[in-house]
This record gives C-alpha cells, sequence and structure tokens, in this order.
C-alpha cells in the first residue's frame, strides 16, 4: 500500500518528474565527487575475475554492437566529461577516462537505487515499473563502463611497467590486449 494515494494519472505525473529531477540531479552531484573515491583498484569499481577483463560482457551482451547508441551523459554539466570517443592517449587523460567509469557505474547504481522511492506512491504493480525502468536505463550503462575499464586499467598498467624497464634496442610500445 502506498504511503501516498493518487489517482493513476497523477501518480504517472509524479513519477515523470521525479526521474526528471532524480537522473540529473544524482549525475550533477556524481560530477561534484573528489576523485578519491573513484578509484579503479576500490571495491565497487574493482573487476572481478568472472568479468574476464570485461569480455564476459561482450560474450553474454555483444555490448561492442550497442554500446555506441548510449549516451554520454558527461558533458550535460560544466567540468563533465565526454567518454562518447577517446580524444588522447596521454597517460593523464587515461587515467582521467578509469575515473569517469567509476564516477558513471557510481552514478547509474544510484540510479537504479532509487527506484525503490517509487514504492512511496505508487500501486505495487507501477512501483514495478518504475524498478524496470531502472534497470533498463542503468544496467546497460553500467555494463558498459564494467566492459571499457579493464582494457584502461591494462593499458596503463603496460604503460606504467614499461615506463619502469629499460629501453631496449629496436622494441616497440607494448600495448594491452584489447577485450574481444
Amino acid at each position: 500500500m502506498p504511503v501516498i494515494d493518487l489517482p493513476i494519472g497523477w501518480t504517472v505525473v509524479l513519477d515523470s518528474i521525479a526521474w526528471a529531477i532524480l537522473q540529473p540531479s544524482i549525475a550533477y552531484l556524481a560530477i561534484r565527487l573528489p576523485d578519491s573515491v573513484l578509484g579503479a583498484d576500490q571495491w565497487l569499481y574493482r573487476t572481478r575475475a568472472w568479468e574476464r577483463g570485461g569480455s564476459i560482457y561482450e560474450k553474454l551482451f555483444r555490448v561492442k554492437a550497442w554500446k555506441s547508441w548510449l549516451p554520454s551523459g558527461g558533458p550535460v554539466f560544466r567540468g563533465g566529461f565526454s567518454m562518447r570517443r577517446i580524444v588522447s592517449h596521454d597517460t593523464e587523460y587515461l587515467r582521467r577516462w578509469v575515473k569517469e567509469t567509476c564516477r558513471a557505474e557510481l552514478t547509474h547504481y544510484i540510479a537504479l537505487a532509487s527506484s525503490v522511492l517509487f514504492f512511496l506512491w505508487n500501486p505495487l504493480w507501477l512501483a514495478l515499473v518504475m524498478v524496470l525502468y531502472a534497470v533498463i536505463t542503468n544496467v546497460p550503462c553500467i555494463i558498459v563502463q564494467r566492459y571499457n575499464r579493464p582494457y584502461f586499467v591494462r593499458l596503463l598498467s603496460v604503460r606504467d611497467s614499461s615506463a619502469d624497464q629499460p629501453v631496449l634496442a629496436g622494441a616497440g610500445p607494448m600495448r594491452a590486449a584489447r577485450p574481444h
């Protein structure tokens, strides 16, 4: 039983307004998070063994076929970061890219979790529709971040380890394998 009882038409209007406020508000707050909470080595963002370096997402969901269709919300706010395409191979830029994948992932987890608020004013069936909406709009974005991040982490790791190694005559730069 919802805490607030509204006619279904007003409930749908409230749902629309709530999502229109929640999603950008969460993104706005996430952009202002300090980088210290966005390390790829932190528990939430760490690549798990079962993810196989992100390749599990290509195998299960064919992520490469549809990831370019997702919007990049980063540049909507001042200070945001577009992950639409890679514009530099500079190490600092790639480090920022990794942090931004963490930021985007966290943003979508929070948006997904916020769907429980809809149980306050929706009948059960419509609250479940709102949870389904949250899953459909946020889980694909989380999958893309978890697919992309291991590649950049490996690339940066190879760069960092090769910077510590002596340069061998005739040896070219090492490259991290991109997940297939």
